[in-house]
């Protein structure tokens, strides 16, 4: 298909290749981490490192597409600049395989893992370098997350700090300080400071008021000076790099950035897209003789590279093995001697975490001095930012697991009562534990979305957090639809459960259609927001119309807001959800957070530590899907780790995909019968027929043999470039169904579109307009505005998606593209993620044979070096 991975999952344990760049600031950049991992050199490397070249030739090889904005661990506004400047043209190419056999109308097809977990950090390019008064989306949620670890490091410090007299006490121990005080002065007897009555029973809190949150003012991050850009174009110009780079390298580098570069050239590679060869030759042009493979300055420069490219594959820290590895690759002559100088420097941290022999008895402790047995340790080293992130997070789940409530109380015990089946389970589960993992697939989001509308409708402050809009959407619609579709059984207790069994099993029906619906003993049944449901026609879902409101399926009334459904980015920016108390917590008594496996170790870390002593926690979602775009697989780790309650969902997703996608989800690539046309194979010989084809199903076929007009269907691919890439699919979609001249960056109105507000944040839209204040946007019923230097950046087209910017979203068809060259980048939680984004219809052009089936039984997700699972251990004991 394409030689450009989806993603950067394809790294392996350990940090992505040099060879490829990444798009748009992060697309590519760790392609094939075998780099690090496996033996033999990337391109362009030599012996020496820094060979004459010639100059720096930064510019050739330019691939001047928009990047991919929200997938990955990172980027920075203008790294498509820096693509341009190092390389990175589209290889890939046209597959030709065989013609399949397979038949339409039958299933047993499946597709592959992108090459990457971070596929989408391509160009999600810092929002905000410039540009209006006003905050994005992007730059409100990063002043929220500055705004959260100032109040995190704040209470870190408060806690280390000694404590005076009496400051720091509250609850009993307060009244009786206070008491005590009041005898000693005098002001009340001895005999009557005790004898006061008790207070009144606690009650339980009400639904909050949402208050306006303090913002702060809206201040644009701050440009670079003109002086200090000015200062960094001469010195590029002298190295012989394009002045393009300058903006990126000054908002790097800071005050005296001109300075600073000219000193230590290979500052060039904190810049997006720029690779080592790359910052070599700039470095040959300003040092001359001085500069060599040894000089300490690259050794370090090299060294954090690669644990930045590491981060974009996934990993928070590499083993110091496959650190010192990589780094003789690229022609580090002391390795070690590069990595203990960045220690030194403070550019890197480094920890040496206990190994757990499979088998080996605990250690137990004999009462007896003995000498201290060596238990096996790994050394690993990363970055500051996500070591912080990852201990912060494992302290602060550490707080929840522990702080186990002596008693359910009454609000919990009725929410439980409430319920049946696995909403049941899993509320008794919430009620006397902090922390709860719930799993499952489609169907089985019921469950959360039962216990959300028991838990409000009991009065208590919950709230549940979803991925993206349209799985909010999808949260909401959950028990009005159940109900409606099954006449109220579902959830009820001592509904029929026969009735309820044979509902999953119903061909082309939603998976809302399934699951629990909050129903109080004697009380009509409520939705999410304590909202009784009313009877009428069923909302059947037509797809993820961009003009749909953001609240739910057309014609229903209850906003997400009102029922407790937030997106996790507006949680955390304080766009969404409760208010927050004096200590900056979040005013809740329970949050669910669906789509968990999306969730990387910042965001996971700014959750837990927002969250106030004695609230739950449920994380909820498919542990089959791909893992997050940023570095890390909480999700993964705290299912392996066994430190609470794990409920796992028994309701399957119904029908003829859901059957296939579970049996991909267990290693299976079964034969399913479709009679309704569910499942439809289209084989293909090669890259410009799968095109063809592609374009075909989207625009006739489905919509006249299925039903589902071109605007609710989605086409999935393994990558961006390449023959049958999402640039050339998205080229050709367009010029079939909404043709235009692209005066605006390549877009005309209604064209569709895959905006990238964030790193790791993908948002289907429409364009509306465009103007002088940029483009004009439609996402999931809300309107943006994306200024005009970032359009390039984190716009593009978006008839054709990834994997990962599909990931949390569904449509009611789903046309996945497997050309001939995509064999490499398949695997099961890829093709599990891409088939299961399909409600109704699934299509698969398929090219690449027995590829498919083996990437199913054979190939899992790649590994992660993470260190949350040891952190874990340390502090709580596992269940």
């Amino acid at each position: 298909m394409s030689t450009e991975p989806e993603t950067t999952e394809e790294a392996g344990p350990g940090t992505p290749d040099t060879r490829g760049t990444r798009e748009g600031g992060t697309e590519g950049a760790a392609e094939g981490a075998d780099a690090v991992t496996e033996g033999g050199g990337s391109d362009g490397d030599a012996a020496g490192g820094t060979e004459p070249a010639g100059g720096t030739d930064m510019a050739a090889g330019t691939d001047t597409e928009p990047a991919d904005g929200a997938e990955g661990a990172g980027g920075s506004e203008g790294a498509e600049d820096a693509e341009r400047v190092v390389g990175g043209a589209d290889t890939g190419t046209d597959g030709r395989a065989e013609e399949s056999v397979a038949a339409e109308g039958t299933g047993g097809v499946g597709a592959a893992e992108g090459a990457g977990a971070s596929e989408g950090a391509e160009g999600a390019a810092g929002e905000g370098k410039g540009g209006s008064g006003e905050l994005s989306e992007a730059e409100a949620e990063l002043v929220a997350q500055r705004i959260e670890r100032e109040r995190i490091e704040r209470r870190k410090a408060e806690k280390k700090a000694p404590i005076a007299s009496g400051t720091k006490l509250s609850g009993k121990a307060a009244d009786l300080l206070a008491a005590v005080r009041a005898v000693e002065s005098g002001e009340k007897p001895v005999a009557t400071v005790f004898t006061e009555p008790a207070p009144a029973p606690r009650r339980p809190a009400p639904e909050p008021v949402r208050r306006p949150q303090p913002v702060p003012a809206p201040v644009a991050p701050g440009a670079p000076a003109p002086e200090t850009v000015d200062a960094v174009r001469r010195v590029l110009a002298e190295g012989g790099a394009p002045d393009t780079l300058a903006p990126q390298v000054a908002a790097v580098l800071g005050e005296g950035a001109g300075t600073a570069l000219r000193e230590d050239p290979w500052q060039l590679l904190r810049v997006g897209g720029v690779r080592p060869e790359q910052a070599d030759g700039f470095a040959r042009a300003l040092l001359g003789p001085d500069c060599g493979p040894g000089d300490e300055r690259r050794g370090r420069a090299v060294t954090v590279w690669l644990l930045e490219q590491a981060a974009v594959a996934g990993h928070t820290a590499l083993e110091l093995p496959t650190l010192t590895a990589a780094l003789g690759r690229q022609g580090v002559p002391d390795p070690d001697a590069a990595v203990q100088d960045t220690l030194a420097e403070g550019e890197a941290l480094v920890f040496q975490d206990a190994l757990e022999e499979p088998g080996a008895p605990a250690p137990r402790d004999t009462g007896e001095e003995e000498e201290e047995q060596e238990r096996p340790v790994r050394v690993l080293v990363g970055l500051e930012r996500y070591a912080l992130a990852e201990e912060s997070l494992a302290d602060g789940l550490a707080r929840l697991v522990n702080s186990v409530p002596e008693e359910a109380g009454q609000p919990w015990e009725s929410v439980a009562a409430g319920l049946s089946g696995g909403a049941a389970e899993l509320a008794r589960a919430v009620a006397g534990h902090a922390l709860v993992l719930h799993t499952g697939g489609e169907a089985a989001r019921a469950e959360p979305a039962a216990l959300l509308g028991a838990a409000r409708a009991a009065g208590l402050r919950a709230y549940a957090a979803c991925h993206t809009p349209d799985g909010r959407r999808r949260l909401t619609a959950y028990p009005e639809a159940a109900f409606e579709r099954q006449g109220g059984d579902i959830g009820r207790p001592g509904g029929d459960p026969a009735r309820q069994g044979a509902a999953t099993g119903r061909h082309g029906e939603h998976p809302a259609e399934q699951g629990t619906a909050p129903v109080q003993p004697g009380t009509t049944p409520v939705q999410p927001g304590g909202q009784p449901v009313r009877p009428g026609p069923g909302h059947e879902r037509t797809g993820a119309e961009p003009a749909q409101p953001a609240g739910g399926p057309a014609g229903s009334d209850a906003e997400p807001a009102a029922q407790g459904v937030v997106t996790v980015s507006g949680l955390l920016a304080g766009n969404e959800g409760p208010g927050r108390d004096a200590d900056g917590a979040l005013e809740v008594d329970l949050l669910i957070v669906l789509d968990a496996p999306q969730l990387d170790v910042e965001s996971s870390a700014m959750l837990v530590e927002s969250l106030p002593d004695g609230a739950r926690l449920v994380l909820s979602g498919d542990p089959g899907v791909l893992w997050s775009a940023g570095p890390g697989r909480v999700f993964a780790d705290l299912l392996a780790a066994r430190v609470c309650p794990q409920a796992v969902s028994r309701v399957p997703d119904p029908g003829p995909l859901g059957e296939l996608v579970s049996g991909i989800g267990v290693g299976e690539l079964n034969q399913v019968a479709a009679p309704g046309k569910e499942i439809v194979i289209v084989p293909v010989r090669d890259a410009g027929e799968a095109v063809h084809r592609t374009v075909q199903l989207v625009a006739d076929s489905v919509p006249r043999a299925i039903g589902v007009p071109a605007d609710q269907t989605v086409v999935i691919t393994p990558g961006h470039g390449g023959a049958v890439g999402t640039r050339a699919l998205n080229s050709a979609l367009k010029e079939r169904l909404n043709p235009g001249p692209g005066r605006f960056g390549g877009f005309d109105p209604g064209d569709r579109i895959a905006y990238s507000p964030a790193p790791g944040r993908t948002v289907p839209g429409v364009v509306v307009k465009a103007d002088a204040d940029g483009l004009h946007l439609s996402c999931a019923g809300a309107p943006v505005v994306v200024p005009r230097e970032r359009v390039e950046g984190s716009v593009r087209h978006g008839w054709a998606l990834t994997a990962h910017q599909a990931v949390g979203a569904r449509w009611p068809a789903a046309v996945v593209v497997l050309p001939g060259d995509a064999a490499q980048a398949l695997s099961r939680p890829w093709v599990y993620t891409a088939f299961g984004r399909a409600e109704r219809h699934l299509s698969v052009v398929h090219g690449v044979e027995q590829a498919l089936p083996r990437a199913v039984a054979e190939v899992p997700a790649k590994p992660r070096t993470t260190r949350l699972g040891t952190l874990l251990r340390a502090q709580v004991p596992a269940g």
